[in-house]
């Protein structure tokens, strides 16, 4: 029997269910990547879909999958093109039995998936790969019964669900190895100019498995900051005020399942307290998002969101313009919206300000500042982006629809104005 892993948000060799299967049931695995041309196009609302902070971030991802994977005598190839083109005709070229992926769920994916489908005969093999508590663990007969008020979904998974352990491969024989190769494309590529991140970016991280695992050991192990992340987390400058595995996690270089082992064995060697509990609980927000999208599909990507909500949306041009550029009448909305244009990041204490402040003061159509997150942030993850925008426009799982008081949240989060003063008066930094 011959596989493909069709590797697409699962970029990883350790916890990856695809590959894992592939190697146990399959006698010959290729891997294969689609850098699929739409990703590079301008989407409705005028941005690039993918713009140039993530998608270096994939490409280094992509260098180091295919040298872990080489080291496992499997080879990855990778393509700019279209999937639905190029899955068949590398089924064809190898004879392959099965197709091994990642289960997605929202609309984009599903039609290439479909579409791929519809042209060939294989067997299908899909895994919910992307959770902390794995959908057939959870307590709930269907996704219809999904609480939407997140503190009920985290009190019942937390109380009934064990996080699962992690799987791993051994080497295949060296047989395994296809002659064929691919070179990966650079930004220039894409049609991407290639860029220096500024030095006083709070990401200053590649893509990357060795890279997240890196990242982890600097963080939990080095530093001990993970002893302290509750308070730190809503920080704004630094690369240690938070984590920052958000991005890793995104492309799915490291699972959420090895972060959460990797707390349980500090908090077994180093302390246990709140603060490291803190990284779970912000673990299960993002199945939280993803459960949510489960739930409501397409209501996602809605006006009205999934309150189904009829509010007054504007869509200026110039208010588009002041935001993005940070000409704003709040410097601390500016300055968060300066730092994600010139680095792909910004912090969470930032995005729920910035968003609030786009749907709420502002009565902008949010789907717009989630399209223009989509395309600059780096850990960008459809599920949490759009599931965040709706929360904070109104129009998604927030039961108190609240406002950000952007000044007093200044006053907190930036009392000296460092954070500000960096991004709006660059030339003292």
């Amino acid at each position: 029997m011959n596989g493909i892993i069709w590797f697409r948000n699962d970029l990883r060799t350790i916890d990856n269910h695809s590959l894992y299967n592939a190697c146990r049931e399959s006698e010959k695995v290729i891997g294969v990547y689609c850098l699929d041309p739409r990703h590079y196009e301008t989407t409705p609302f005028g941005f690039k879909k993918t713009e140039k902070f993530r998608t270096k971030f994939l490409l280094q991802t992509l260098h180091e999958l295919q040298q872990n994977l080489l080291e496992k005598n499997i080879r990855l190839l990778i393509y700019y093109g279209y999937p639905e083109q190029l899955i068949p005709e590398i089924s064809a070229k190898y004879q392959i039995d099965t197709i091994y992926s990642q289960n997605e769920w929202t609309r984009e994916e599903i039609l290439v998936e479909q579409e791929i489908r519809n042209l060939i005969t294989v067997n299908w093999k899909t895994y919910y790969d992307q959770f902390l508590f794995h959908p057939d663990d959870v307590p709930f007969d269907d996704w219809g019964k999904i609480p939407e008020v997140f503190t009920d979904f985290r009190k019942q998974l937390e109380k009934k669900i064990r996080v699962r352990p992690t799987v791993s491969i051994s080497a295949k024989p060296q047989s395994n190895l296809i002659e064929e190769t691919t070179p990966i494309p650079g930004l220039e590529d894409l049609g991407i100019e290639n860029f220096k991140q500024p030095e006083k970016t709070a990401f200053p991280f590649k893509g990357g498995e060795i890279q997240a695992k890196k990242r982890i050991k600097e963080y939990f192990w080095d530093s001990n900051k993970l002893s302290v992340y509750k308070k730190t987390r809503n920080g704004l400058v630094g690369k240690n005020y938070s984590s920052k595995l958000s991005a890793w996690l995104a492309n799915g270089s490291i699972s959420a399942r090895t972060i959460y082992w990797e707390v349980q064995q500090y908090e077994k060697k180093i302390v246990k307290n709140e603060d490291t509990y803190w990284l779970i609980f912000e673990l299960i927000w993002r199945d939280y998002f993803k459960y949510i999208s489960l739930k409501h599909g397409n209501k996602l990507f809605k006006l009205s969101g999934i309150l189904e909500k009829e509010y007054k949306w504007n869509q200026n041009p110039k208010a588009l313009n002041q935001w993005i550029n940070g000409n704003t009448p709040e410097h601390f909305v500016n300055a968060n919206m300066i730092e994600i244009q010139k680095t792909g990041w910004m912090s969470n204490r930032g995005r729920q300000n910035v968003a609030s402040y786009w749907a709420k003061e502002w009565e902008q159509d949010w789907r717009i500042g989630a399209a223009y997150f989509e395309s600059l942030l780096i850990d960008y993850d459809v599920h949490s982006n759009y599931g965040n925008w709706m929360y904070n426009a109104g129009v998604g799982n927030d039961p108190r629809d609240r406002k950000f008081n952007i000044k007093r949240q200044a006053e907190l989060y930036d009392a000296d104005g460092k954070f500000q003063k960096m991004w709006l008066i660059p030339e003292l930094f």
